[in-house]
């Protein structure tokens, strides 16, 4: 009887997206090393790699409706892991934020990166338990103090990037929508009002204004990221260069963290418009198998939480690549499944391993 739900467990799994996602990683691997040869972040990316794909296993051949039982242990560890961060002595402050965690034995990781995980199970345990229908007051008050409290926590570290994403992460899609427009709307006065009162510091001012007037802004001081970026992709053009290591400004030192914030810089100028297209059209069709697994969970928990994972994904793939090409100001969000960093990755494939869950499961009444 094991034998048969063995083979019955191979043939459902989903291959394509996890080739997929080994391919992207496989793909950054590369680029990693092309932007730090000299040193062995490449070789920590694959044993990273490794570690990731047994977390991706176990978690994929798990039952997720176990998972999600357990959302509120997995929350509750979250939250905890993020108060650590902000205890002295605990927290390791890196690039001017305290988001790492250095603990006896397992060493130094970011814990924003993993409460992603366990703030979305905890909604799709606690909205997939109603019923259909408008939410009461109260209801919809809960759900955003379920969201509310890792994302305050974040900040205060501060990493406002990874406080997006976790946002943006746990709330529908078309809210989503509905909040990008009225931003986009709302944006200059509450830049405005954020100047006069003081609300916006500033350094975060002239992140802002390397945005909106390029020209004006000091190329040595924060316009310097953006505009050593934008250099960097241009140089790539149609099929990247050619090994001419005088001409690479990730290897000459000028773009900065070009393993992690930049990667996508790096593909650009390595493998130019077509490198980046290829990876593009990679992240679309795992993407699409995300949502695929959405459709047929056979239940709502399971839904939402995909959803909510490639939700994630989406918005986090959109800012990364949007800080790059100077659309965006910088604030440090990582390019999934591409830039250096065992936290990003494992937290990544835990996720892709609960969609396999979900998608494995689906006739599973």
């Amino acid at each position: 009887m094991s034998a048969i739900i063995e083979k019955r467990d191979l043939r459902d799994f989903d291959w394509l997206t996890t080739v997929l996602a080994i391919a992207i990683v496989s793909f950054g691997v590369w680029q990693i090393y092309n932007a730090t040869p000299t040193e062995n972040i490449w070789s920590k990316q694959i044993f990273g790699l490794c570690i990731a794909l047994v977390a991706f296993l176990v978690v994929g051949f798990s039952d997720y409706r176990r998972i999600i039982d357990a959302a509120p242990i997995f929350y509750g560890f979250g939250l905890l892991l993020l108060i650590l961060v902000l205890v002295p002595g605990l927290g390791v402050k890196v690039n001017g934020q305290t988001a790492w965690l250095k603990l006896p034995i397992i060493g130094q990781f970011q814990p924003s990166e993993f409460v992603k995980i366990p703030v979305v199970l905890m909604l799709a345990k606690y909205f997939g338990a109603r019923k259909a229908g408008s939410l009461s007051i109260v209801e919809f008050l809960i759900g955003v103090a379920i969201l509310a409290v890792p994302v305050g926590l974040i900040m205060l570290e501060p990493d406002a990037g990874l406080a997006v994403v976790l946002f943006l992460s746990g709330i529908k899609i078309r809210y989503v929508v509905i909040t990008i427009v009225a931003g986009m709307i709302l944006a200059p006065a509450a830049y405005w009002v954020g100047v006069k009162t003081g609300k916006i510091k500033g350094y975060q001012q002239e992140r802002i204004n390397v945005i909106l007037d390029p020209e004006s802004a000091d190329p040595r001081g924060f316009a310097y990221h953006t505009i050593q970026s934008m250099i960097t992709v241009g140089k790539g053009g149609l099929t990247g260069i050619r090994g001419d290591l005088e001409t690479s400004q990730a290897k000459l030192k000028f773009l900065p963290e070009p393993q992690t914030d930049f990667i996508f810089a790096v593909t650009a100028e390595n493998t130019g418009f077509v490198g980046c297209i290829s990876l593009l059209l990679a992240y679309a069709i795992l993407l699409s198998r995300l949502i695929a697994g959405a459709r047929e969970a056979p239940d709502r928990a399971g839904m939402l939480v995909i959803m909510a994972i490639a939700g994630g994904m989406t918005f986090q793939i959109f800012m990364n690549m949007g800080m790059v090409l100077g659309f965006l100001p910088v604030i440090g969000v990582p390019l999934p499944l591409m830039s250096a960093g065992l936290s990003a990755i494992l937290s990544t494939f835990i996720a892709i391993g609960f969609v396999i869950s979900v998608k494995m499961r689906r006739f599973v009444n």
